[in-house]
């Protein structure tokens, strides 16, 4: 078959999903997303499938030109037919945290109470009705950038007297209510095939609760230490901790939802409970999913394993002959009915070339 060409940007993320396609033998190229080029007029490409990893937050890592000439080849993909894990429609919501407001809004889903902005007076404005403390976001953030915590009015007005807010590459910042979480914990729901994967309960270090990227947490819950293979090579330790959750079945319904609105074939979704009124309240959905670091001690399998015959199914290759922890996954079936065909210009090509 044709390479699956992964579309990526971050050195050291997707090591173990390369490390899981070299051990099946399964061909791939690896595309630098800071660094491609295409052309409008061709008809083809030579990879049977595409694996979008491109991430929002790339401009942390002076990538920034990656993040909206992503969203311009995923379009031209889906316009000439090549099959895309985590297409146009999901990267385009996860690179703008209004988008995925108005989707909540849209499907009914619960949120924190939150208002956008675009200048540092109308942030302070927009506060007039919210409860303190509050975060003002920047619209495309990542990894915790751009957030910033305001105890109470007189200090958000005098930060926007200073004109400090961060508002982000696209200019627009998020004003939001602060939820204090119930057992200190977020849950982050994962899909995969647009159906529940696994979930997971990520209680974050005091100096590190806006970055909660699950491949960067340091121990379980009883203090056993998590090897943390997709991080940074020189990733600080976080203090953050992890355990396996099983959301009830309403949640994962929910989450279902808002994946097969957005198109999401595989991410995470993010909730926290409000200790206030004991409420879900969900606020992130991130298409660049990096799985929880050491899967097998925290929920039993490794999703890596399940990622790639996902991906194979996509390519329309059959289903390798079981899988390490013994079992298939339950997105096999649903996701061979429900992916149509979208063109055959892939089939038509040659394999080319590429170093993995």
């Amino acid at each position: 078959m044709n390479p699956i060409a992964i579309f990526h940007e971050h050195p050291d993320w997707f090591r173990p999903l390369f490390a899981e396609l070299d051990r099946r033998g399964v061909p791939y190229v690896r595309l630098d997303a800071a660094s491609h080029s295409y052309d409008p007029s061709e008809r083809s490409v030579p990879y049977s499938l595409v694996f979008n990893r491109a991430s929002p937050s790339a401009y942390l890592r002076g990538h920034g030109q990656s993040t909206f000439y992503t969203l311009q080849w995923l379009r031209h993909l889906d316009r000439i037919g090549v099959p895309v894990v985590n297409g146009a429609s999901a990267y385009q919501m996860d690179t703008s945290k209004a988008l995925q407001l108005d989707l909540f809004e849209e499907l009914g889903v619960p949120y924190p109470k939150t208002r956008l902005a675009n200048s540092p007076q109308a942030i302070v404005a927009a506060a007039a009705d919210l409860r303190f403390p509050i975060l003002v976001k920047a619209n495309i953030g990542g990894s915790g950038a751009g957030i910033e915590r305001f105890e109470n009015a007189a200090a958000l007005a005098a930060a926007g007297e200073r004109g400090t807010f961060d508002f982000g590459v696209d200019g627009v910042a998020l004003v939001q209510e602060m939820a204090p979480m119930r057992a200190g914990h977020i849950t982050r729901v994962e899909v995969l095939g647009g159906q529940f994967l696994y979930g997971i309960n990520v209680f974050p270090a005091p100096d590190s609760m806006f970055n909660l990227c699950p491949a960067d947490v340091c121990q379980t819950t009883d203090g056993r230490a998590l090897s943390r293979s997709a991080c940074a090579l020189d990733a600080p330790k976080t203090g953050m901790r992890v355990e396996r959750a099983d959301p009830p079945r309403e949640i994962i319904a929910i989450a279902e939802r808002i994946a097969r609105r957005t198109g999401l074939d595989v991410g995470g979704i993010e909730f926290l409970i409000d200790d206030r009124d004991g409420r879900p309240y969900f606020y992130d959905v991130n298409a660049l999913s990096n799985f929880v670091a050491d899967a097998r001690n925290v929920i039993g399998f490794d999703p890596h394993e399940r990622l790639v015959d996902y991906l194979l199914t996509r390519t329309g290759d059959e289903m390798p002959a079981g899988q390490a922890d013994g079992s298939a996954p339950d997105v096999t079936d649903v996701t061979r009915a429900a992916t149509p065909a979208r063109g055959t210009a892939n089939s038509r090509t040659k394999p080319r070339a590429g170093a993995r």
